[in-house]
């Protein structure tokens, strides 16, 4: 084999290299991403049937979001066992598929 042979060989080769690593640093940003701020909250509604719940809520950071009340699905509907119209909470939010996900949800202080 020729030297020149050598070094195009590798120099086509780099680019199937570089394309490869950024896929798995990507998934390794996904799995480490943060649940979001912890919010505090007032409880305007518990739909269990549905697994959703609609939250007086202040800023959230983490997701760019102004106080407003919404509507949030629940992760784990057993979080909503524990609540009920009027409750203070502390919870925390993110963003799945286009929909705001409770993934966290305690009595407030």
């Amino acid at each position: 084999m020729r030297p020149g042979s050598l070094l195009l060989a590798a120099l086509l080769a780099a680019p199937v290299l570089a394309q490869q690593a950024p896929a798995d640093d990507h998934q390794k940003h996904h799995a480490a991403a943060p649940a979001g701020d912890a919010v505090a909250g007032e409880v305007r509604r518990v739909d269990k049937d549905n697994a959703k719940i609609t939250l007086k809520h202040g800023e959230i950071k983490s997701l760019d979001m102004p106080p407003m009340t919404m509507v949030f699905q629940v992760r784990d509907p057993k979080l909503l066992e524990s609540v009920k119209t009027g409750d203070t909470v502390q919870f925390r939010a993110v963003r799945e598929n286009g929909s705001y996900v409770v993934t966290d949800l305690k009595p407030g202080k």
